[in-house]
């Protein structure tokens, strides 16, 4: 089966750095692991990526798609945690498709 995958490009801020990441559709499960194997991150997804924690937490600019829908769960645990607004999301309710190229991802609480 050789499945062609376009490649997504995602800037990805953190500590006032930034850097180009690019993967492709599926590579990871969701942006939350993405950003683990890529960024290395300390205590980042602490649930393991139920959307209970609010510790993967990222503002995000430029989604399109279904990737703008946010899930009952998510905005739930968005909300015990303080915040609200429609760029702050939970990296692992962010599949890794075609809906994240072009993103702009600043990773909350590091630095």
């Amino acid at each position: 089966m050789n499945e062609q995958r376009d490649e997504i490009s995602i800037t990805i801020i953190n500590a006032s750095e930034e850097y180009a990441v690019k993967t492709y559709s599926r590579e990871f499960r969701n942006l939350m692991t993405l950003l683990n194997n890529q960024m290395y991150l300390e205590n980042f997804g602490a649930c393991g990526g139920q959307g209970r924690c609010a510790t993967c937490m990222v503002k995000v600019v430029g989604l399109s798609g279904d990737a703008n829908i946010m899930e009952r769960n998510e905005a739930a645990t968005i909300g015990k945690a303080g915040l609200s607004g429609k760029s702050i999301r939970l990296s692992c309710q962010l599949f890794i498709n075609a809906d994240l190229d072009g993103a702009v991802i600043t990773i909350q609480g590091e630095g």
